[in-house]
Order: C-alpha cells, then sequence, then structure tokens
C-alpha cells in the first residue's frame, strides 16, 4: 500500500463494524446519563442518540488533553490547535456551532469563535455525553451541531481525597493535576489545580509565499507555540437535608502563549507580542427535591474570558491614541500589554421536573443570558453587549415499556432579533436488543456583537486584510433530522445513525471587492500604498450536512476489548460571489468526507496489588477542504499505551503508571505556516505518568469530629 493510501487503514478496519458514533462498552449500556433531555436515563433507554466517553476509556488512553480524548475516541471531531483555541469541528460545523458545558454549564470563551479548551483538565473528567444535532430546544443558541457535556469527578463520599498526578512527555510537555477533597457533616469541599505546559514545535521552516513579502525558507514560526497555563478551581456543596443540596464553584485561569521574536529587531515571519489569557469565574446552584422524581433547581453564572497582547518588541499598529482618535501605526513598546478583547457571561435560569398523569415527565424552566463585550481594537465604538430571555416545555411519554417519545420547545427573545420557536421532538422504540431512535429538532443562533460590530486589521506580509463585522446579519436557524439502529447483547454493542442538518443564513466571511466597502470605514483604509482586502461576516443563501456515522465495541472477555468507529461527511453552502455577481456552491471549510478510529486494549491484573494494561489506537482522516490557503492533508496516527496499578484501593493508597508512544509511525506534516494541516501532530512523542490517590472512605459526621480517633486508619 503506497504511502498516500495508508491513511484509509484504521477506516476499511472500522467499516464492518457497524455501531453508534462513538466507542461505547455494553457494559456502559446501564449508565445513567442527563444531557439529551436533560433527565435521567439509562444509556440503552435514553430516547435521544446519545455517545458517553466514560472515565475507565480516558484512563486507559493516557490522554494529554481534552482534544486528544475526543479526537480519539470519537470519529466526527476534528482539531487543529491555534493560538486563538482549538479549531474544532463536529460532523462539519466549527466551534461557534458546539455547545460546550462543564456539569451542565457553559464554557465561556471567544463568542462567535474558538474556545480555549485548556480550562478542561482531563484528570478531572468522570465522563463526557455526547449528543449530537441541534440541541436550542433545551439549551439555547449555540447548539446547532451537538452539545458536549463534561461530567466532572465528584467525591462526596469520602471523609478524605487527595490526589497528585505528574506527566512529563517530548518537547517539555508537562502536565500537572492535584486535588484535596473532604466531606465534614453537611459540608463538602472540592479543590483542584492544574498546569499544563509544552515548549511547542516546529515541523517546517518555510512560509507560504502568499502570505509574505518573500519566500522564507528559514522561519522561527513553530507549528504549535510554545504556552504554560494553570486554573485553581474551587466547590464547596452544602446538604443541610436529603432533599435540598446546595453548590459553589469558582475558578481562575491564566494563559501565556510564547511566540517567537527576534527581540528589538523582528523579521516578517515572527512576531513582536505574545499572547495572556485572563479567566475567571462563579457561580451557584441548589435543588431541592420535591419527592424522588420530582425537583426544582437555581443557577445563576458569571464568566469572564479576556486577552491581552503582551509586547515583546516595540510595535507599531494600527489603534486608538490616548484621545480615543484612530491612528496608523501608533507605536507600543516592549512589556507593554494591551486588551484585545473582553468578553464577559452572566446567566441565571430556573428548571422544575415533574410527574404528570399517564406517565408523562414534563421539564419546564426560564432562562437569562447576558453577554459583554469590551473590544477597544476590535469591535465598533469598542464595546458591545447583547441579551436573551428563553422560556421552554418539555414532555415525555413513557407509558409503553416499548416506546418513549419526547417533544419539546423553547420560546426565544433577543435583544436584536426578537422572537423565535425552536421546537423538537424525538422517539425511540425498543424490539428485544434493539433500539430504533429518530428525531428532528430546530436549531437558532443569533449574530453574536463580534459579528455584528467587528472592525479590525491584520497584516499578513505584504497584504493587510480589515476585518468587517455586519449589523445586517440574519438569525442563523438549522433543521436537523436523524434516523439510528442499535444492537447489543452480552459483551457486543453495535449502531448506525445517519443525519441530515440544513442550516439557513450560516454566518460565514467573505472577500468584499473594494468598490463594495461599507461607509464610515476610511480611517482603516490608509493612504493606498498598501493593498488592504476588506473582509465582512455575511449570511450564506443555504448550508447542509448530512453523514453516517457507525462504530463497534466487543468485549470479548473480562480482559480483552476491541472496537471502532467511522464517520462519512459531505457538506454544501451556496455563497454570494460578490466579484462575479452569482451564487457559487462551496465546500464547508475544515471538512473531510472521511475519518474513523480502531482500538483494542487489555488488561490484567497479576494479584491484588498489580494491574497491567495495554492499549492500540489508530485514527485517521481524508483530506480536509477549505476554500482559501489550501487543504489539509489525509493522514493515519498510531498510539501505543501502557498503564500500571499498583496497591489496593480498600486501604487507601493506590499508584498508577501510564507510559506510551504517540504517533508510532512517526507521521507529521511539513505543509509551509500560514496554510491548512489536515493534523498538527509533531511526529513521534514519549510520555510517562505518576499518580497517587489516597481516599478514606468513611464520610466524617459532626459526631466523628470529635473522636479523638477520627484520623486513624482502618
Amino acid at each position: 500500500m503506497t504511502g498516500r493510501y495508508l491513511y484509509i487503514l484504521p477506516i476499511l478496519i472500522s467499516l464492518p463494524v457497524m455501531a453508534q458514533e462513538t466507542v461505547i462498552p455494553a457494559e456502559q449500556l446501564d449508565d445513567v446519563v442527563v444531557t439529551a433531555t436533560g433527565t435521567p436515563h439509562t444509556l440503552k433507554n435514553v430516547p435521544v442518540q446519545t455517545e458517553i466517553i466514560s472515565r475507565k476509556q480516558i484512563e486507559q488512553l493516557g490522554a494529554a488533553s481534552f482534544e486528544d480524548i475526543l479526537s480519539q475516541l470519537s470519529a466526527g471531531f476534528d482539531f487543529n490547535a491555534g493560538d486563538m483555541g482549538s479549531q474544532m469541528t463536529l460532523n462539519g460545523l466549527g466551534n461557534n456551532y458546539i455547545l460546550i458545558m462543564i456539569d451542565g454549564k457553559r464554557l465561556n470563551g471567544d463568542n462567535g469563535g474558538e474556545n480555549d479548551l485548556g480550562r478542561i483538565d482531563p484528570h478531572n473528567i468522570d465522563h463526557i455525553e455526547i449528543v449530537k444535532g441541534a440541541g436550542s430546544a433545551l439549551y439555547g443558541s449555540d447548539a446547532m451541531a451537538g452539545v458536549i457535556n463534561i461530567i466532572t469527578r465528584r467525591h462526596d463520599d469520602q471523609a478524605l481525597y487527595l490526589e497528585n498526578t505528574t506527566r512529563g512527555g517530548s518537547y517539555l510537555d508537562l502536565r500537572q493535576h492535584n486535588s484535596i477533597g473532604f466531606s465534614i457533616g453537611k459540608f463538602t469541599s472540592l479543590t483542584t489545580f492544574q498546569l499544563q505546559h509544552t515548549d511547542g514545535w516546529q515541523n517546517t521552516s518555510e512560509e507560504d509565499p502568499a502570505q509574505t513579502e518573500f519566500h522564507i525558507y528559514d522561519s522561527r514560526n513553530k507549528t504549535v507555540n510554545m504556552y504554560t497555563n494553570g486554573q485553581l478551581s474551587q466547590r464547596i456543596t452544602y446538604t443541610p437535608s436529603d432533599r435540598l443540596s446546595l453548590t459553589v464553584d469558582g475558578y481562575l485561569y491564566r494563559k501565556r502563549i510564547f511566540r517567537p521574536t527576534n527581540g528589538r529587531y523582528p523579521s516578517c515571519d515572527v512576531n513582536t507580542f505574545d499572547m495572556k489569557y485572563r479567566d475567571a469565574g462563579a457561580s451557584i446552584g441548589t435543588e431541592y427535591k420535591l419527592n424522588g422524581t420530582d425537583r426544582i433547581t437555581f443557577d445563576a453564572s458569571w464568566d469572564r474570558h479576556a486577552y491581552y497582547y503582551h509586547y515583546t518588541a516595540t510595535t507599531l499598529e494600527d489603534g486608538y491614541d490616548p484621545n480615543g482618535k484612530f491612528t496608523h501605526y501608533y507605536p507600543y513598546f516592549e512589556g507593554q500589554e494591551h486588551l484585545q478583547s473582553d468578553q464577559q457571561r452572566t446567566m441565571a435560569e430556573l428548571k422544575g421536573i415533574f410527574s404528570l398523569p399517564a406517565a408523562n415527565l414534563l421539564s419546564a424552566g426560564a432562562e437569562y443570558r447576558y453577554d459583554y463585550l469590551n473590544a477597544p481594537m476590535r469591535v465598533k465604538d469598542g464595546k458591545a453587549n447583547d441579551w436573551t430571555a428563553a422560556l421552554y416545555l418539555q414532555d415525555e411519554f413513557t407509558g409503553l415499556d416499548w416506546l418513549n417519545v419526547t417533544a419539546g420547545i423553547r420560546f426565544i427573545e433577543n435583544k436584536a432579533f426578537g422572537f423565535h420557536a425552536t421546537p423538537k421532538v424525538s422517539a425511540m422504540l425498543k424490539a428485544g436488543e434493539f433500539r430504533l431512535r429518530t428525531g428532528w429538532s430546530k436549531g437558532f443562533k443569533s449574530p453574536t456583537p463580534k459579528e455584528q460590530g467587528y472592525h479590525y486589521l491584520r497584516t499578513m506580509g505584504a497584504t493587510t486584510f480589515l476585518y468587517l463585522g455586519n449589523t445586517d446579519l440574519k438569525a442563523q436557524t438549522s433543521d436537523y433530522l436523524s434516523a439510528g439502529m442499535e444492537f447489543s447483547h452480552g459483551g457486543f454493542s453495535a449502531s448506525v445513525t445517519g443525519y441530515r442538518n440544513v442550516l439557513d443564513n450560516m454566518i460565514t466571511i467573505v472577500n468584499l471587492p473594494t468598490s463594495q466597502i461599507p461607509e464610515g470605514t476610511a480611517e482603516y483604509m490608509g493612504d493606498g500604498s498598501a493593498e488592504i482586502i476588506p473582509r465582512m461576516y455575511m449570511n450564506m443563501e443555504d448550508a447542509r450536512t448530512s453523514g453516517i456515522d457507525v462504530s463497534l465495541t466487543w468485549r470479548i472477555n473480562s480482559e480483552f476489548t476491541v472496537g471502532g468507529s467511522y464517520s462519512w461527511l459531505d457538506t454544501k453552502a451556496h455563497v454570494y460571489d460578490s466579484k462575479h455577481e452569482r451564487l457559487k456552491e462551496v465546500t464547508i471549510d475544515g471538512m473531510a468526507n472521511h475519518k474513523g478510529n480502531v482500538y483494542g486494549t487489555w488488561q490484567h491484573r497479576y494479584n491484588d496489588a498489580y494491574r497491567l494494561g495495554l492499549g492500540l489506537y489508530g485514527r485517521a482522516s481524508s483530506t480536509r477542504y477549505y476554500q482559501n490557503n489550501g487543504n489539509g492533508k489525509p493522514y493515519q496516527i498510531w498510539k501505543l499505551t501502557t498503564t500500571h496499578d499498583i496497591g489496593r484501593s480498600n486501604k487507601g493508597l493506590v499508584w498508577r503508571v501510564e507510559a506510551g508512544i504517540d504517533n508510532i509511525l512517526d507521521y507529521k506534516e511539513t505543509t509551509p505556516h500560514g496554510l491548512h494541516y489536515g493534523t498538527t501532530t509533531s511526529g513521534r512523542t514519549f510520555y510517562c505518568t505518576l499518580s497517587v490517590k489516597f481516599s478514606k472512605g468513611k464520610k466524617m459526621n459532626t459526631k466523628d469530629i470529635e473522636r479523638k480517633d477520627v484520623g486513624d486508619d482502618d
């Protein structure tokens, strides 16, 4: 088999195995999930197609990041690391159409852009629930491609929990995780800390000549830049009774991205500033159980995502002087910082779940969301805001053992785009060991303040792009239809799901001829000595994604499990070509027709105090298509993992060692900087992780505190 066809090997292996969109061991079918309907269901009986990635799978994989987990264990995802975020796609749609939640709360990031997934610590994940397709009826805007809910680990039943995990790898890749949890009486506390660092890597020293003044072969730019981030989180839960609980959360997050520079005399292939992120958030939530089924919850949260330029050399940029007047070539000096964007989100939600006659379960709620953007250099007038209020209703009918029907609707009132309604309906039919599921849902996404008010210049070599917002944008809507079949028996589970997502008024960035430059932008255009290409956010006439997701898992015996997943995708969109004054059909950026994963794991316990685990994982993608700057190449990557568990959990102390080789075949792309990649992997790398965990299982009550022997081991 020639090299250019090697990428299809994992896909060919996984084609005969028909299962759902991710690898789901059959023993997980009794796990409880909540994301699909907002109410608890076992995985095999959830009425809406749901994927789950368990803690056991995450530990076996030995992933360094959240991106590694999803790309390795779910074929529908793609990632390309970048300074501004994850560049994630799900079934053909990008970051701003994917809603990411942590314990049911939105992950705040660049509204209308890319989330920094470094905030998500893989060592703090209990499991991940994935619901593909439009989820606006339950979760509102941003949930047009799907919803990812990360459920974090809890240690509420343990008197004391301590954990230290340290991972080291190639390119000085360091990951540190610490947890301290304890329970005393009605109070439970969990404090977590994480630190991530990499020196980054350079796969090529060549720059794309179309984006620089000269053809550079000795560039200092890296494929992935050096960065360091850290996060401190705190959660406190107070449970005064079996019916009532109150939880308070908070976090602080910092990140710095170090970009190559030549000091005080930079050349055109390097940068004159680093990037800094400063995030923070706090939330409060309470739940009151009316009975075994009915409950009322209230949650309120505030998040801030801000990033700055930290100048490493004297820099002349277009900007505003201290008097607020726009000027070209305003100077910034080494050591100065300048705010680029400060995005804050405040949310409040009241929700109730109530049992009704005739085996109906009603979910009802109200939500308010306020977005504030402060970006002096990037939006017109420097500031913008948006708000959305919503009411939603959902009813689940479970009167028949073999049938579940769920229907819901969300009523939305948006500051700029008025009233909208997003309904949904789904059904599941049981027939022995088969499950048949189908569903239709409507999606809605209002343009963000950034998309409406953007005014920003970006210079790339000899060309300067003028990015413009558009106050005439229309709200985006979608119709998502899916149907699937699942079969499970013993240790075997398999399913296949087909879907079609049709989007109206999808927003994208379009190049404009200079003759169509909007009024009021003359201050950005300079004296005409440099080429400036205006680009504006515009609505596409229509867009669609269609696909089939299949995968399988087979637990051959208590020690050996194999599985795989495959995703076929096709996307099309029509956008107005202002140069030729006609509609043209394009492929949605980042799409790959074929993606696949395969894996095999083996575990054996030699005695009470030692267990060995081995895993082999492969993932592959065909060509990723882009309208500008070239396509991403096809690839395949293989990973070998080993795990070593030492100690007895019933004694409270457990040691774990993980070691492995990522990208065994040493694949990497040498595509020039500025063009697109299929993957930004650095080639073959090695890693090793050491974890030490201690737990004392008995939860302490107030009487225990007074006992002298409260700290004694059993």
